[in-house]
Parts: C-alpha cells; sequence; structure tokens
C-alpha cells in the first residue's frame, strides 16, 4: 500500500466511494438523533474507540442536544478518506491531523478545509516492544518490522518521521507492516509477527486492558510536541455555519470536562453508546474497567500543554514544528485553522457541568 501522506488530492478523492458506501449503510444510534439538524463527524479509524471520546459522548449527555443539533461518527478507516469526504461534502465535520494535511498542503493539494477545535494535543505516539525483547531504543529498529494499526492512520507518518530523527531510513532500514487495531495490534506483537509497534495512547490502553504485556522503548530526545488532532470542516461551511460549529466544540469542551471529573462516568457513557466495544462475555464492571484504561491515557491530553491558552485553543507553533518534522517548506500556516470560535466555545458553565460529572451514577 502507499504512503497515504503522499498521495495527490486526485488519489485522495477516489477513496471517496468506499467512504460514501460506509455512510450509507450507517445509521444514528441515539435518541437525540431525531431532533435538530442531522451531522455526520468523519473519524480516521476503522472503528469506534476511545480517541474521539470527548467528542462523540456530547451527543448521550445532550449536549449536542442542548446547541440544536444531533451528530453521527462515522470511521472511515483514514484519516485521507476524512479530508476527501469533508471535501465532498459527506462530512460536515471532521478528524484532522497536520502529519497527513502538511503534505499535502505544500503541494498545493489539500482541500479547503480549516481546523478550528484542537481536541486533543500532543505528544501521543510511541513504540514498545516485548518486555523480554533486546531492542532497548529506537536506534535499534534499524533492520527490523515495526508494526502500526494501518498506513492511514497518523502512528504511521509520525513514526517514520520519528525514526527519520535518528538517521534511520524509514523506507529502506525498517519494514512497515498494518497490524489493525486495539487487542489485534497488540496480539501481532505478541506472536512475533512484528518486532515493535507504533501506535498511540488509547491504542496501548485497549491491548493493557487485555492484559498483554509491553514496554515502550524511550522517546528520543529531538521528538518535538507535534501531533494534536483537531476539529476540520470546509472553510465555506465553517463560514456558513458558525452557531452549529461552536456548538459542536462546546459539547466537545463540555464533554472534556465531564471526563475529567469522572473518567470513569465517561467511559461508562462511550460504553453504553457503543456496546460493541465490551470484551466479549465481560460483565458490565469489568467492560466499564477495560473502556477506561484507554480513557485514562487519552484524557491526559485534553488540555492545551501550553500557558494562557483555552480548552480547544491551536497553536500556530504546533503547526511550524510539525511542518519541521516532516521536513516541509511552509510560509503560511494561518489558512489552515482559527481561534476566532474558541471564546464562544468556552462560554459555558464548567462547575455545573463539573458537578453533573461527579454526580453520576456508575
Amino acid at each position: 500500500m502507499k504512503d497515504i501522506s503522499r498521495l495527490s488530492r486526485r488519489q485522495v478523492m477516489a477513496t471517496l466511494g468506499a467512504v460514501a458506501a460506509t455512510i450509507a449503510t450507517t445509521r444514528p444510534r441515539f435518541a437525540h438523533a431525531q431532533t435538530g439538524e442531522k451531522l455526520r463527524f468523519g473519524m480516521g479509524t476503522k472503528s469506534m474507540n476511545a480517541t474521539t471520546i470527548n467528542m462523540v459522548i456530547g451527543e448521550a449527555l445532550g449536549y449536542n442536544k442542548q446547541e440544536g443539533f444531533s451528530i453521527e461518527p462515522i470511521p472511515t478507516g483514514a484519516i485521507a478518506n476524512v479530508q476527501a469526504g469533508l471535501d465532498k461534502g459527506d462530512f460536515q465535520f471532521g478528524v484532522g491531523a497536520y502529519s497527513f494535511a502538511l503534505p499535502l498542503y505544500a503541494k498545493k493539494q489539500l482541500p479547503p478545509i480549516v481546523s478550528f477545535y484542537e481536541y486533543t494535543y500532543p505528544y501521543k505516539w510511541d513504540i514498545a516492544v516485548l518486555p523480554d525483547s533486546p531492542i532497548k531504543s529506537y536506534g535499534d529498529l534499524r533492520g527490523k518490522k515495526i508494526g502500526v494499526s494501518g498506513l492511514g492512520t497518523t502512528d504511521y507518518p509520525v513514526s517514520r518521521a520519528a525514526v527519520a530523527t535518528l538517521g534511520i531510513d524509514p523506507d529502506k532500514d525498517v519494514q512497515w507492516l498494518a497490524v489493525g487495531e486495539g487487542v489485534t495490534a497488540g496480539v501481532a506483537l505478541q506472536r512475533g509477527a512484528i518486532d515493535a509497534l507504533a501506535y498511540f495512547d488509547t491504542g496501548f490502553g485497549q491491548i493493557e486492558s487485555a492484559g498483554i504485556k509491553t514496554r515502550m522503548l524511550p522517546r528520543p530526545e529531538k521528538i518535538p510536541m507535534i501531533g494534536g488532532f483537531f476539529v476540520n470542516a470546509r472553510r465555506d461551511y465553517l463560514e456558513k455555519n458558525r452557531k452549529i460549529a461552536v456548538g459542536f466544540g462546546r459539547s466537545g469542551a463540555k464533554a472534556s470536562e465531564f471526563i475529567l471529573a469522572n473518567p470513569q462516568a465517561g467511559a461508562k457513557v462511550l460504553l453504553e453508546a457503543y456496546p460493541e466495544l465490551a470484551p466479549r462475555g465481560a460483565s458490565q464492571a469489568d467492560a466499564i474497567k477495560a473502556v477506561l484504561t484507554p480513557v485514562l491515557r487519552r484524557m491526559q491530553l485534553f488540555r492545551p500543554p501550553y500557558p494562557n491558552m483555552k480548552l480547544g485553543q491551536i497553536s500556530e507553533d504546533e503547526l511550524h514544528r510539525e511542518a519541521e518534522f516532516l521536513r516541509l517548506d511552509i510560509k503560511d500556516f494561518k489558512p489552515l485553522y482559527t481561534n476566532e470560535l474558541i471564546d464562544e466555545i468556552n462560554n459555558f458553565d464548567r462547575k455545573a457541568v463539573i458537578d453533573a460529572a461527579k454526580a453520576y451514577k456508575i
């Protein structure tokens, strides 16, 4: 499979057929979906998991209904599919990652989409090996097989760039294998199909919940604070639907505060909305515990790690670092993002949200 980050816009758009088929067969699962404007939120994963928990549980908590819309999350399998879906209008909102967007932007091939809320801040990727592996550092990965969840997810381009900082040619010195998401990826490592697994926080949380033991390699010193996940929309949609965009961002901000105040309640809400996340045959208590493990990892990245910034606010310096890390010469980042909605997004009663979270019965 080709490196998704190197595809042209025409090739990206060619993926839309599969995305459209997915959309056509997906139906809203929440009662709230029958009220207000119905929207679609595209995600780069193959299935629902905890990576977008703070952007999806607002539906079940009623936050979306308060803002006058309902949202249908749609896993598309790759960030490129989300970009294409936004461009075509099949999604109103979608997950954005600059490890995929910047290479297209540098070649003037990125669709006219803009980030307006950062729902997960850096840095979330690691490379793990089995506890008794002779591999002790990233430098020992030369000549090894490295697994990633998929070639269309962010763990692939970011990990390629990470090993490249050590002088390892990511095309010649290592072999990359797509091994699937969650526990499936952990099993590939456990069975020796790969020597190391490059993955992100919530994915390792799923593997940990399954009882698969791993050891994280120390991160290289040169890895910068990059890799935030963003909520994206077409620029023209954002301009015409400011209120809805503010509402979606506000729902995400409320959900973030809810989870931070009571992560177990957040895990329960996600599990009730998506019961397929529960391990087969698990009791409710064990299922919540299994979902909670990746939630605890991801919630550490909800708040901006930069001083004097509000929830969801985007730092242009982060985009500069991402471009530098990917060795891209980009002069103007202004067309890629906006912070114009952040003040309105953060205009809600935090105490009321936190109090409700603490009072939530598990």
